[in-house]
C-alpha cells in the first residue's frame, strides 16, 4: 500500500536502531536455532500486523529451507500437527508475551509448558526475542515500513 515509511526513522535515530540491531545480533547466536526464532518472530509479526516483519521472517524462514506448509500453518499452529512440542511451546510463549493485554490473568501454565522444553537460559533468550520482534513491529507498523514486492523462493 504505502511506497514510503512515514519517517525516515533508522536515519533520524541511528544509536537506537543500532542498539536494536546489536540486541538482535545478540539474541541470533542462542541455542535456540533460527528456525526457532523465525517461526516466533512471524508468528508475533502476524500478531501485531506487521506486514513488513511478516515478509522479512517469511523470507528468513524459506532461507533455512522450512515448508511452505509449516509457514502457511503459523497462524493456525493450535490446530496442526506440524509443530513440535518444544515449538508449540515457544509460540504458545509469544502469543502470551504479545497479547499482555488479553492475559491479565495468571502465566503460571503457559510457563510451566516452557519450562518443560526449555533451560533457563533458553527461556530467556525466547523471552529477549520476542520481546524485541514486538520493538521492531511497533516501529515497522508506526513508521508504515512499506513490504518492497518481490518473488518468494
Amino acid at each position: 500500500m504505502n511506497q514510503h515509511p512515514r519517517l525516515p526513522w533508522i536515519e533520524i535515530a541511528p544509536k537506537s536502531y543500532q542498539a536494536m540491531a546489536a540486541t538482535g545480533a545478540s539474541i541470533a547466536v542462542s541455542s535456540l536455532g533460527p528456525i526457532l526464532m523465525e517461526l516466533v518472530k512471524t508468528r508475533v509479526s502476524q500478531l501485531n500486523g506487521c506486514a513488513f516483519c511478516v515478509d522479512l521472517h517469511v523470507r528468513d524462514l524459506r532461507k533455512h529451507e522450512e515448508t511452505w506448509q509449516r509457514i502457511n500453518s503459523l497462524s493456525t499452529w493450535r490446530e496442526t500437527g506440524l509443530y513440535s512440542a518444544r515449538e508449540r511451546a515457544a509460540l504458545n510463549w509469544a502469543e502470551t508475551m504479545t497479547r499482555m493485554v488479553e492475559y491479565h490473568g495468571c502465566r503460571d501454565t503457559d510457563f510451566e509448558l516452557l519450562k518443560a522444553q526449555f533451560s533457563d537460559q533458553e527461556i530467556v533468550e525466547l523471552s529477549w526475542c520476542i520481546a524485541q520482534i514486538n520493538a521492531w513491529n511497533r516501529m515497522a507498523v508506526g513508521m508504515a515500513a512499506p513490504v518492497q514486492e518481490r518473488a518468494l523462493v
